[in-house]
Parts: structure tokens; C-alpha cells; sequence
């Protein structure tokens, strides 16, 4: 509005250089400084995007967790995600974050990357329309979103420095599509540039793709911040139109910036360009005085756990139901899987929050069966290494100068430390800090022998029930990634027997050794733990005598953390550990077989054809087994379908996610997901739109006026249902088109919608399709071209479950 502008103008006249500079490079891991001269307050920003972590990495300030980002797009509906974005606003407001660091719009396209669960989907055309959603559900919460990672971070594999070569066409049509839609349907308050280098400019000094592509074609008027220790260059940086340097204060921005006009290698108003954006988010968000705030009235409160339940059970995906194994019968069901017990709610990483309560599929089930009708058996443990210590642990954290004076005490809800910056417990500094102390009790659950560990690098000493076990400096991992620390995997250092029930003491004592010259404090470590692993051929055969004497078995399988996570790419699509194994055993004694994947992205399933129903559950959030028992018992339909294609790695046409020689080429053009596996004449799994409910739907008619499509179709099943009514576009020469020269796939995405209907009711779908669906980016002439001529407008419930088709002319 003119009159923020205004307050931001005067603002920014009263600041110097070196206020100004400050500004721009932060104050410490997750804000900006305040300035008071101005009445500026210092602006907080904070992880997510399943939920608002805060400052602070600990499990002592909890956050609501929802499903992760795949799970959400496999909802395809825009409105819930503005739901999940009004949430998180709510959230962020309770914590005091102004900014959310979400959402992460990049594609799938190769399904090895590490981090597709944080990220929707393959096709750009979803993607934008979920994002869309979600930001203004934030925003209309008064709170910052920062849309990322801009553009092309599709992979971790050298995020840092990997150059992806992405011709321009790709590059318009797939991966800055999602930033495109979203700046011009939701018009975001942030943007964060990506680690990655793109066509030779590092991602964070791109002045063609932030100035001229982001700001001047598309109108992007907010700021813009790099990712975490992503900026490299202070001249770069500024001129390729970075406005914030995170984390600070030691950044490329601050004193080195200020030095950098000083002495003439950039001009103050540059500065000014990059301050008065900030300014202006300040001003949007309530924290510049003097300026009204873009929300005066924050929505209405939302129960979270609700929100969270209604989402995760509108994301599962049933890919296969035989005989309608699903909604369970009535009779006993025996629960299999260690993931059933442990679940796994949320990716690794960045995105990681913690939620004061978690309901597994063991306690979902729990309480929605007859008692007595449900047993457990833990089957197959899909976890082979240790894990940070959690359930029978009591620690707190002691913190003591070199003199061995206590300095204070932290809570420590787990054997995880990762205080940032200033994030130390009252009373303590990083010039006095010499040791931390994790120390406490722990009560096994089971008899046998246990495993300790330690995550983290230094000096470390480990003592288990009165005996030390390690003494000696733990040194880092030859990584390229420095959050590896966060990331890495527990290192084995003690192995101790212990009975069920009895507790003993524990402690891990961390001597620090922070350079002087490190850009970032920062104490991060975590005592480890493995219960006993018994054989898995006696585990497997337990989980087989009970499935054998139930009605059904329920398998769960999963993904670790040390399969998908940030920092990292698969190898495979393998599940882990002896799981597969589990499955066909269980399948084999008890035909009634149903099994749930708890996976953020595609693994290979190779038993699914002789098991009775698969259910696909992602990453489902902090209430994923309370929705796992509404969908497994027909309380609720499983209301999603597949976001990304699922199938083998054999068979899936772009694999490569590792660079060669510090260059990863995209040499697959707009050719990713459906477009590919269509392209290459290749059958998946599962195809992308996939999903059954627990009814039928027939599609009885379309109509087609201009690019509006009206879609008739009935429920003939027997119960309410809800259906996802997906318009895909063919041209009818499957050809390169005549006009432009320009091979295109043989259909892709143009629209959809939700529509709803009792048992026997018909109801109408209407989808507008967007201009942007008839046009591809000719690389010649750099710019869009609408390219005319007779369409096939193909309904249906997948990209290869076309039910009706129609006929437009443009």
C-alpha cells in the first residue's frame, strides 16, 4: 500500500551505511537485527514447512507437526493447503516468527533425491497450484513466506557446488513454473535462493534469474534471502539481487558490504534497493512502526491436531485394493512392523520439528478396534544403525567453564544438543563454555544387550551404568556438506547389558574446541542408543505365526532417516533393512494382507501384487496412526492420489543426480515424471494421479466451452465418496508440432478439481484450464508461444485412467 511505502522511504532515509549493511547480513542464526532509530523490530524467521520449529532445535518447545509436503500435494486440494498454511501461521505467531522458511516448490525429478519429501511433486502445474495454496493460507495469517529453493536445487548430491546445466525451455516450462504460478496467485513476501549454481551463476548472485526473470518479468516485489551460508560474494550477491545473508552476523554482507561501497565497488542506493525490500516485509508483518500491517485480524483459530488428523487421512493413497480387502473386515488383525510401534511422522533435516505427542499406528489402532481383537509383532526393524536416544531416556544438559564450575543447566527432552548462535541456557556464553554434560537415567524396555553411541565431532567421553566406555576425540566425517553435524549418522561406542524395567545412569560429556574464527557458533552433538537386535528370521517368523492365526495382518513398512533426508541422495528405492523379506512371508501365510508405506517419496514394491491392499501413508504427521484408523476402518475414505510417479529404479527414465567433473546436466529437457516414463514407453508401478477411494465413480459426460471443461460424473458405489477429477491436455499431432519445431510430451496436466457425492448422486466438475497449459517457451525467440490448433481434453482418474474425452479448438 502507498502509504507503508511511504513509512519505508522515511525509514530508510534515516539509516547509515553501516546500519544499513547490518541489516542485510542478520544478527544470528534465524533474525535480523532491530533497529530502534526507525522503530524496526528485529524480524525472527524459522524453519518448516510441516511445521514452525522457532528458534530453538529442541524437543522442550514443541511444535504441531503435519504431513509431510508429498503428503500434502497427494491431497490435491489447494484449499487444504491454505488450511495447513493458516495453521502454521497460528504457529508461528505462538513461537514469534515472522517469516516461515517454506514452502519448497522444487520438482521430483529424479526420484533418488534425498529430499522430495519436502517438496510436492513431479509436475510444475500441482506444484504451483498447492504452493499457491498454502502461501496465502500463511500469509493470511500475517506471517512471511519465503518460497524456495530458487530454482533448480532438485538434488542434494554437492548442493553447494554443483553447476546444473538446465536448457532454457526446461528451465521455464518445469522448474521456475511452480515460482511463476505462485508469484502471480499468491504473491509471496519472500523468496530463498538455492546452494546451487544454474548455467554458471551461482544461485545467489543470479542477476538474469532474480532481477530480470523473478522482479522485472514476473513483478516480485519481496525480499529475497540465500540459503543458510549459501552467499559467496559480496558483490556478486548484491548485484545478482540478494537482499539478506543468512546466517549472521559474520556474513558476505554486513562490515565486508559496507567496505565494499566505501571503496566504490558498489553503489549506496544498491544497498538501498536490497533494504527497502526488507523495510518492506517488516512493514507487511507488523514489525516497522508506523506502518499497517498486511493482517490486522488474524483467521480464526484452528485446532492443530485436528487439522493435522484430517490431513494425513486425505493424503494416503490406497494404490491397491483387492476384493475390497479395505475398510477392514470385522475380526482380529494382527499389526506387524517396527514402523508400527516407532513411526516415522516426519522427514529429516531442515524440516524436522518436534511434536508433544505423537499417536503411532499401534496406538491409532488401539483405540479404534475391539479390545482384544488387535495383536503386535514388530516383524522385520527397517533401522540398522542407532538413533538419537529418545523413549526410556531422563537427561538433562550440564554446562561447566574449565574450571569445572557449573554455568547453568538445560532441559533436554532427548539426547540431541544443536543450540545455535545465542541459544544457550540462562547463565551460559560461548567464552566460558568449556564442557556439556548430557547426563540422566535410562530404563530399558527389553532385556539384553544395548548399544551407545555418540553423533558429532570433538572431544567426547560416554559412561553407561557406572563404566566408561569412551574417552577420545571423535573425528569428522570427510564430508562436503557442513551440516553434516546436524545429518550424520551416529558413530558405536559402548555395548551394555541391561534388564527391562531397571534403570541405570547415563552420560556423555562434550569438551568444546570452537574456532575463534568460525562464522557461527554452534554446539551440536547427540548420545545415541539401539535396543538389542535379535535375529531377523526369528522376528519375521513371530510376525508370520501371528498373522497366521488373524483375520488380516497390517504391515507397516518404512523409510529411516538415513534413507531420506536433507544432506543426501538415495542410492536405491529399496526399503531397508529385511522388510521386503517381512512382507512376502506374511503375504504367504495370511492372503488378507495389507500393507502401509510409510515413505515421503517413492520405494520400490516388489511384492505389491500378492498382498490383498497397499496404502501409501508418506510421512504423515504428529496424528498419522489416529488417521491410519480412520482409513483402515472405513471411518473415512483414503482421500489422496499420487503427486509423483511410483515405480522401479530400472525402469524410471531420469536417474542421474550426481554431478561429474562439478557439472550435472538436465539432458532429459522437460522430459521428467509422467512425460518421461510416457516418452520412453515405459509402464510404472503405480501412475502419476493414481488412487482408489472406497466407492465407484462413472464419467458420464464433458463439455467443453473455450478452455472452460464441465465434467458430469456419478457415485455408483454404495457410500459417500469424494473423487479427483484430473483434465489432462493432448495435442493431436503427438509429433514435433509443425509451428514452433518444439517436441511436446503426449499430454500433461491441465486442471483439476474435488468434487463430492452421496451413493447414486451425480454431481459436475468445472476446471478453467490456464493459458500457460497451451503454451511452450520458444528458446529462440525467449519468449512464451500460444501454440494454436485442436486439442484432446482427456478425463480421468490417473494419466493412464482416461475416462472421457472431448475435443477444443484454440
Amino acid at each position: 500500500m502507498a502509504e507503508n511505502e511511504a513509512v519505508v522511504e522515511a525509514a530508510l532515509g534515516k539509516l547509515d551505511l553501516d546500519a544499513k549493511t547490518r541489516l542485510l547480513a542478520g544478527q544470528d542464526m534465524w533474525s535480523l537485527p532491530a533497529l530502534p532509530e526507525i522503530g524496526l523490530a528485529s524480524l525472527v524467521m524459522s524453519d518448516g514447512p510441516i511445521g514452525v520449529r522457532g528458534v530453538r532445535w529442541t524437543a522442550d518447545d514443541p511444535s504441531v507437526a503435519l504431513p509431510s509436503p508429498t503428503a500434502l500435494a497427494a491431497t490435491w486440494d489447494p484449499d487444504l493447503a491454505r488450511r495447513a498454511g493458516v495453521l502454521l501461521a497460528q504457529e508461528a505467531r505462538r513461537k514469534g516468527v515472522h517469516v516461515l522458511l517454506a514452502p519448497t516448490v522444487n520438482l521430483h525429478r529424479s526420484p533418488l533425491g534425498g529430499r522430495h519429501f519436502e517438496a510436492y511433486s513431479e509436475d510444475p502445474y500441482l506444484t504451483g497450484r498447492i504452493g499457491t495454496g498454502y502461501v496465502r493460507g500463511v500469509q493470511s495469517g500475517g506471517v512471511g513466506t519465503t518460497v524456495k529453493h530458487f530454482v533448480a536445487n532438485d538434488a542434494e548430491t554437492d548442493r553447494f557446488t554443483v553447476n546444473n546445466v538446465v536448457g532454457e525451455r526446461a528451465l521455464r516450462e518445469l522448474y521456475l513454473a511452480p515460482f511463476e504460478a505462485m508469484v502471480d496467485g499468491a504473491r509471496p513476501w519472500g523468496v530463498m535462493t538455492a546452494y546451487n549454481t544454474v548455467n554458471g551463476t551461482t544461485m545467489t548472485e543470479h542477476h538474469h534469474l532474480v532481477n530480470e526473470v523473478l522482479r522485472g518479468e514476473w513483478g516480485f516485489d519481496g525480499f529475497n534471502v540465500s540459503d543458510w551460508m549459501a552467499a559467496r560474494d559480496t558483490v556478486g550477491a548484491l548485484r545478482g539481487g540478494l537482499d539478506v545473508a543468512m546466517p549472521g552476523p559474520r556474513t558476505v554482507y554486513g562490515e565486508s558490504l559496507a567496505q565494499a561501497v566505501r571503496a566504490g565497488r558498489l553503489d549506496e542506493s544498491e544497498v538501498d534497493d536490497a533494504v527497502r525490500r526488507v523495510l518492506r516485509l517488516a512493514a507487511r508483518v507488523g514489525a516497522l512502526a508506523d506502518a499497517e500491517p498486511a493482517v490486522r485480524q488474524p483467521p480464526a483459530p484452528v485446532d492443530g491436531e485436528a487439522l493435522a488428523r484430517e490431513l494425513a487421512r486425505r493424503s494416503f493413497v490406497l494404490v491397491r485394493n483387492e476384493n475390497n480387502a479395505l475398510p477392514l473386515k470385522a475380526g482380529t488383525v494382527a499389526l506387524i512392523g517396527a514402523a508400527a510401534r516407532d513411526a516415522r511422522v516426519l522427514g529429516g533435516g531442515s524440516a524436522t520439528v518436534f511434536p508433544a505427542r505423537v499417536v503411532s499406528p499401534l496406538d491409532g489402532l488401539t483405540a479404534a478396534l475391539p479390545e482384544g481383537t488387535l495383536t503386535y509383532a514388530v516383524g522385520a526393524d527397517p533401522t540398522t544403525e542407532l538413533a538419537v536416544a529418545d523413549k526410556g531416556f531422563t537427561l538433562r544438559a550440564v554446562c561447566r567453564d574449565a574450571d569445572g564450575t557449573v554455568l547453568g543447566t538445560g532441559s533436554a527432552p532427548n539426547g540431541q544438543i544443536q543450540w545455535m548462535g545465542s541459544d544457550l541456557p540462562e547463565g551460559v556464553t560461548h567464552e566460558r563454555l568449556h564442557t556439556i554434560e548430557l547426563t540422566g537415567t535410562f530404563t530399558p524396555r527389553v532385556t539384553g544387550t544395548h548399544s551407545f553411541g555418540v553423533k558429532g565431532a570433538g572431544a567426547f567421553t560416554l559412561t553407561v551404568a557406572g563404566t566408561t566406555y569412551y574417552d577420545d576425540v571423535q573425528l569428522p566425517a570427510d564430508v562436503s556438506d557442513p551440516f553434516e553435524a546436524f545429518f550424520g549418522a551416529p558413530v558405536p561406542r559402548a555395548e551394555a547389558d541391561l534388564t527391562a524395567g531397571e534403570p541405570v545412569d547415563v552420560s556423555l560429556t562434550h569438551a568444546l574446541r570452537l574456532p575463534e574464527d568460525i562464522p557461527l557458533k554452534v554446539v551440536a552433538f547427540a548420545l545415541a542408543h539401539q535396543e538389542p537386535q535379535r535375529d531377523p528370521d526369528e522376528l519375521i517368523a513371530e510376525a508370520v505365526e501371528a498373522a497366521r492365526a488373524a483375520d488380516t495382518a497390517v504391515v507397516v513398512v518404512a523409510t529411516t532417516d538415513r534413507v531420506e533426508s536433507e544432506g543426501f541422495d538415495r542410492e536405491d528405492l529399496h526399503l531397508p533393512g529385511r522388510q521386503d523379506d517381512l512382507v512376502r512371508a506374511v503375504a504367504a501365510a495370511n492372503p488378507h494382507t495389507v500393507v502401509v508405506v510409510n515413505s515421503g517419496s517413492p520405494v520400490e514394491l516388489p511384492w505389491r501384487e500378492d498382498v490383498a491392499a497397499v496404502l501409501l501413508s508418506w510421512f504423515p504427521g504428529q496424528e498419522g496412526g489416529a488417521a491410519l484408523a480412520d482409513v483402515l476402518t472405513g471411518a473415512h475414505e483414503p482421500g489422496g492420489r499420487l503427486p509423483t510417479t511410483w515405480g522401479s529404479l530400472t525402469d524410471a527414465p531420469v536417474t542421474r543426480v550426481a554431478p561429474a567433473d562439478g557439472e550435472l546436466p538436465y539432458t532429459e529437457g522437460v522430459f521428467i515424471g509422467y512425460r518421461a516414463w510416457e516418452k520412453e514407453g515405459r509402464t510404472p508401478a503405480y501412475p502419476f494421479g493414481h488412487g482408489l477411494g472406497y466407492t465407484d465413480w462413472t464419467y458420464e459426460s464433458v463439455e467443453v466451452a473455450g478452455t472452460t471443461v464441465k465434467i458430469r460424473l456419478r457415485n455408483c458405489g454404495e457410500r459417500t465418496g469424494r473423487e479427483v477429477v484430473q483434465v489432462y491436455l493432448a495435442p493431436t499431432d503427438t509429433d514435433t508440432d509443425t509451428d514452433t519445431g518444439i517436441e511436446r510430451p503426449a499430454r500433461w496436466l491441465a486442471g483439476f478439481a474435488s468434487v463430492e457425492a452421496g451413493p447414486g448422486e451425480s454431481t459436475e466438475a468445472v476446471v478453467d484450464l490456464p493459458t500457460r497449459a497451451f503454451e511452450v517457451w520458444d528458446e529462440a525467440a525467449h519468449r512464451w508461444f500460444f501454440v494454436k490448433g485442436s486439442y484432446e481434453i482427456q478425463v480421468g482418474r490417473s494419466i493412464t485412467d482416461r475416462r472421457i474425452t472431448a475435443t477444443a479448438n484454440v
